[in-house]
């Protein structure tokens, strides 16, 4: 095998590739990245749960294959100089790298011994722009379960529903919700669960344009087309939570409030909560305000947030972060405050009436 291509492009689909390499794994070829030349270079890794591979342009001398290790082929065509980079491969897998007056020489491994990438057949298939997906993924991952005791809740809820994509993401604390119109009306309606991590690399490699993403879904995995690069993945199985049941639809109080001011009064009363000092935020919904305070062994932080509308002073706990994570995510200015008793979920809501995103976070309960 023999090619050369510019450096950046190399560099940048080995990046990519190395999202889905495992770090430690009894198949040595599985911590590498499979590299073909073909009709053009492809990059492929693999953990055997998901893959990535992508395409770059090149000039191809002579077509072959390789497996070289990940991080330490990654780390050399990041330092090298930038231009031209060679590469060649001969009988023995031995690979030969140059790019300027830098040359590496190292063993490749055979690229037969590396496993091949699930083939599914799809069942149904989304076409959405990239920036749409990225912040829909943006706007629901954090509320995606780090607990592996329940798998499902490691994932993100696709949910098609006629025109329109809906993704949930729930750890048993909190919930994230976001919908959005899709452009084609020909689609089954479905849904299926795709793993945080494998969303999380989704996010990374969408651009802020309005490219296409291609979503296939299969029986047992779900594949995503950026531009060159392919991103596939197992689907989660398991029974999601209901979210529809769970969210609620009256509320007693609704208090209208700037996302920008609440979060410097969450953010500045929990300065004094730590690992080691932990303690719910103490929020008063009161009429025009709403009074937060904090305290913990080393200290007590107060501070106001001024609203519209009244809670008649409902005293509710919660956890500073989940409460910081929720309002960062709202994608509008103004937002409703929705609750109802001392223990009941709060749901965060756009003011201005549009539904295309709902957060709810569950209370702590407050002692005396």
């Amino acid at each position: 095998m023999k090619f050369t291509c510019e450096k950046y492009l190399l560099q940048a689909a080995c990046s990519i590739a190395s999202r889905a390499t495992a770090s430690k794994s009894p198949i040595p070829a599985l911590e590498g990245l499979l590299i073909k030349a073909g009709d053009k270079i492809t990059v492929t890794g693999y953990d055997l749960k998901k893959g990535i591979y992508t395409g770059i342009e090149a000039d191809i001398e002579q077509r072959g294959s390789i497996v070289v290790g990940a991080r330490l082929f990654g780390e050399m065509i990041r330092r090298m100089p930038d231009g031209i980079v060679s590469v060649t491969v001969d009988d023995r897998d031995n690979v030969n790298i140059k790019c300027g007056k830098s040359e590496f020489n190292i063993i490749g491994m055979n690229p037969e011994d590396y496993p091949e990438m699930p083939q599914f057949d799809a069942v149904n298939n989304i076409t959405l722009p990239q920036n749409i997906l990225k912040s829909m993924i943006n706007q629901t991952i954090f509320a995606v379960s780090g607990d592996d005791a329940r798998p499902i809740y490691t994932g993100t809820l696709f949910e098609i529903d006629g025109e329109e994509l809906t993704l949930v993401s729930v750890d048993g604390y909190r919930l994230a919700k976001r919908s959005e119109k899709l452009e084609s009306s020909k689609l089954e309606n479905c849904s299926f669960v795709v793993p945080g991590t494998t969303l999380s690399d989704v996010e990374k490699i969408c651009a802020d344009e309005d490219a296409p993403v291609s979503i296939s879904v299969g029986a047992k995995h779900i594949s995503f087309a950026i531009g060159e690069t392919v991103i596939v993945s197992r689907r989660l199985e398991g029974e999601f939570l209901n979210y529809r049941r769970s969210i609620p639809d009256n509320f007693k109080y609704q208090l209208k409030v700037d996302k920008g001011e609440f979060m410097s009064v969450i953010d500045r009363v929990s300065l004094i909560v730590s690992e080691r000092n932990t303690s719910p935020v103490r929020i008063s919904f009161n009429d025009g305000s709403i009074d937060c305070l904090c305290v913990t062994p080393i200290g007590r932080a107060e501070d106001i947030c001024t609203c519209e509308g009244s809670g008649e002073g409902l005293q509710i706990g919660f956890n500073d972060r989940y409460l910081k994570d929720a309002l960062k995510a709202a994608a509008k200015d103004e937002l409703l405050i929705c609750i109802n008793t001392p223990s009941s979920p709060c749901i965060i809501r756009a003011a201005d009436g549009t539904e295309n995103f709902t957060y709810m976070v569950l209370p702590v309960r407050l002692h005396a």
